[in-house]
């Protein structure tokens, strides 16, 4: 099938990538009429003729797709219903089971703009995975980094490298990647959550590894205690283990529990209301989960936050280089991406897409959340951007950049 690829700002036509021309090459050049490209004659016609034969493309045939003025992502602003990815995510754990060969289940969201690929961004990915009473999720690692986001439930332990961590309902799990890694229900209800990764990244820089684990965890893994071993070396807040070293590529802390996380959001607010700064803007509390050997980000290729607005209050749309997921942790809102504004609440998900605007109103109360707030999960590539000096921001209406 022919795919045009678009002249861009010209608003024409001038090259298709995967039909083979009458020479046999994928490439294949039109020589269009247009102000901005050379005059149609027999020369031009068979200097193209060249091109394709050789594999070629012409910088000014491309110039408009290759360089335009800002990000035009292949992704589109889409929103999926925490409701029925639960739903669907049941109804599969009735029919599939978890083993060799599926190692999870879990769903992934698919980007309806990226051709069917399980992505939910050119560079990330976002799934909601389940698990049955009593079940295994095998051990396996990846060099694609990860995390596990809980929005509901408790009752699974996720096992990297053999330390059993906990995981409960607001709690982030990061983890680097090739760390050996499974997961076991120890409760009789079933459990699902998010899993965040940046596979789409490593699959298009054809980057990635994968290796399979031991079949089983023993007895000694099986266990489900409070804190991890994690936990109790790096978990205190400001406070570094001299002894400690760290060889993953991303934090050692392999979870950061709500409890912090919340108190962190309602103090901001606090501090806000008694007349001191601290908040992003009025009534947009927000915090990012770091690394505690360094500070950084917790994993190389993600960044994670949590975002609390106050009910009536409405961000400042921002545009950012890079895409993002988000999931409701809590309350309800309404979400405008470029276009299109969706009624959110708890669980729902939402990609933004790169450089499209984003802003929230938060219309959360007593009755649909803890807090009193819309509480806002997120996930991005900024890392990605930043370790590449290709970051930028844009808040609408402001000098903040």
């Amino acid at each position: 099938m022919s795919v045009p690829w678009d002249g861009g700002e010209a608003g024409h036509v001038t090259t298709s990538f995967s039909t083979p021309s009458a020479t046999g090459s994928p490439v294949r050049l039109s020589a269009v009429s247009a102000a901005d490209q050379p005059d149609v004659t027999p020369a031009l016609e068979e200097l193209y003729r060249g091109f394709e034969s050789e594999l070629l493309v012409p910088l000014w045939t491309e110039i408009g797709d290759l360089m335009p003025a800002h990000p035009r992502s292949r992704a589109v602003p889409h929103l999926w219903r925490w409701e029925k990815l639960r739903e669907l995510a049941a109804q599969a754990g009735e029919i599939v089971p978890v083993g060799r060969g599926g190692e999870r289940r879990a769903i992934a969201l698919a980007n309806p703009a990226l051709g069917g690929r399980p992505f939910a961004t050119p560079t990330l990915w976002a799934a909601i995975q389940y698990l049955m009473p009593g079940e295994d999720a095998p051990e396996h690692r990846h060099t694609q980094h990860a995390f596990r986001f809980v929005v509901e439930g408790e009752g699974v332990w996720t096992v990297v490298g053999r330390d059993p961590v906990a995981m409960r309902r607001g709690d982030f799990l990061p983890q680097a990647g090739w760390n050996m890694h499974a997961h076991h229900n120890a409760t009789s209800e079933p459990m699902a959550w998010i899993d965040g990764l940046d596979i789409p990244f490593q699959y298009t820089s054809e980057s990635q590894f994968f290796e399979f684990g031991r079949d089983g965890i023993s007895d000694a893994e099986r266990i489900t205690p409070d804190r991890s071993r994690s936990e109790r070396l790096w978990g205190h807040p400001g406070l570094r283990p001299v002894a400690a070293t760290v060889d993953a590529p991303g934090t050692p802390l392999l979870a950061y529990r709500w409890e912090h996380t919340d108190r962190a959001l309602t103090d901001q607010l606090a501090l806000e209301e008694e007349g001191f700064g601290g908040t992003v803007e009025p009534g947009h509390a927000a915090v990012r989960f770091t690394d505690p050997s360094n500070g950084t980000d917790v994993l190389p290729t993600i960044r994670a936050e949590v975002h609390r607005v106050v009910r009536g209050a409405e961000t400042a749309p921002v545009r950012e280089t890079g895409s993002s997921v988000y999931q409701v942790f809590d309350g309800s809102g309404t979400v405008t991406v470029g276009d299109t504004s969706w009624s959110v609440t708890r669980g729902d998900l939402f990609v933004v897409p790169s450089w499209q605007p984003l802003s929230v109103r938060s219309e959360a109360g007593s009755t649909d959340s803890d807090s009193g707030a819309l509480d806002l999960f997120r996930f991005s590539d900024s890392p990605i951007f930043e370790a590449l000096r290709l970051d930028r921001t844009h808040v609408e209406g402001t000098t903040r950049s």
